[in-house]
């Protein structure tokens, strides 16, 4: 068994621009302050962190990861979240998802698209330039609107919606795995990839693709309601990297799962800080050291009540107590007796 790797953090939502938010060496100052000592980097940004230099320059990347180093922390992931939405997007969400994108591929979602797979390329060259071994991202969805089947879906949408994302996928596994980089789907609502059976039918597109892993978060799972601990057992051997975020769901008498287009706030099912919502993450950290998870803890803060800062101060002490420091020896060893290919044999009388 491995222990795990952490506090992190992902610092997509703390980034501002004033201080200490503003720059990766200030944020990272910031979060080791708190007691992290990795951190999650988003890469939609260029005047934060330089996805396209990253790629194409060992000596900015081996800048960046000296200037963490010396402030205590390293960089545990890069993320392309922002930029995998847009590898595939329906055209009913054209206009939402624009913003996304720079101002020159805007209105336009053949260029969007063709961006978005750039980016995720340079992800990939970017990862290996830092000495990274995962990577996360969004799958993008030309089929979240038809995820209630009414009307009925006409036969075969479902396979050919697949085979679509698993052509425009392709290409980007197959540099992440020439680089050596496990590429990591966060498993959310609004992603084609939403649950463990919509992960499968990809897998299945993509030729169970060795680089087509998991990041998991308990918390997207809880609000669909499903069975977040099993979900482990299904996928540990997929699963690279680890959200840790706490969510509740309260269903009542007025709304459930689809939340009756309410706010975060007044929604049965939202995220909160952890400790604070509902996910076992005894269990979880349990399990993930039982499969040999080696990889990071990295919270990711996303709450409808608490604020961020408070969030973030909680979270590095509760992921600590929350990690196992595996044993390195059984605990019944004092009584063993030694054996040997002999010895056994003669306690099986044979």
């Amino acid at each position: 068994m491995k222990t795990i790797k952490g506090p992190a953090i992902f610092l997509a939502q703390f980034i501002d621009q004033s201080a200490p938010y503003n720059t990766l060496e200030n944020i990272s100052a910031w979060a080791k302050s708190l007691g992290y000592v990795g951190v999650q980097v988003p890469t939609n940004d260029p005047n934060f962190f330089d996805l396209k230099q990253a790629a194409e320059s060992k000596t900015y990347a081996d800048d960046i990861k000296g200037k963490l180093q010396e402030i205590g922390v390293e960089i545990t992931e890069l993320s392309t979240h922002l930029q995998g939405q847009l590898v595939a997007v329906h055209p009913a969400y054209d206009q939402l998802f624009d913003g996304f994108a720079p101002a020159e591929v805007r209105n336009n979602p053949k260029a969007r698209t063709a961006w978005a797979i750039d980016q995720l390329k340079l992800a990939a060259k970017a990862s290996h330039n830092l000495g990274l071994n995962a990577h996360a991202t969004f799958s993008g969805a030309l089929l979240w609107h038809m995820v209630y089947p009414w009307p009925q879906r006409p036969a075969g949408l479902v396979e050919t919606g697949f085979k679509e994302l698993a052509d425009r996928w392709l290409p980007i596994l197959n540099e992440f795995d020439k680089y050596g980089v496990d590429l990591c789907y966060e498993i959310h609502p609004g992603e084609d990839l939403h649950d463990g059976v919509s992960y499968e039918r990809f897998l299945d597109a993509v030729d169970q693709h060795p680089r087509a892993c998991l990041l998991y978060d308990p918390s997207h799972l809880l609000l669909q309601g499903m069975d977040y601990l099993s979900y482990i057992d299904h996928y540990h051997e997929r699963i690279k990297m680890f959200h840790v975020k706490d969510a509740e769901f309260n269903p009542n008498g007025k709304q459930g799962v689809y939340g009756g287009y309410s706010n975060w706030l007044e929604r049965a099912g939202r995220f909160r800080s952890l400790g604070d919502g509902q996910v076992d993450f005894k269990s979880i950290f349990s399990k993930l050291a039982g499969y040999d998870y080696d990889g990071w803890a990295v919270l990711e803060w996303e709450c409808a009540i608490k604020n961020s800062v408070d969030g973030a101060t909680e979270g590095a002490k509760f992921i600590k107590e929350h990690t196992i420091k595996v044993t390195e020896r059984a605990f019944d060893d004092f009584a063993s007796t030694g054996s040997d290919e002999d010895f056994n044999r003669k306690v099986l009388g044979i």
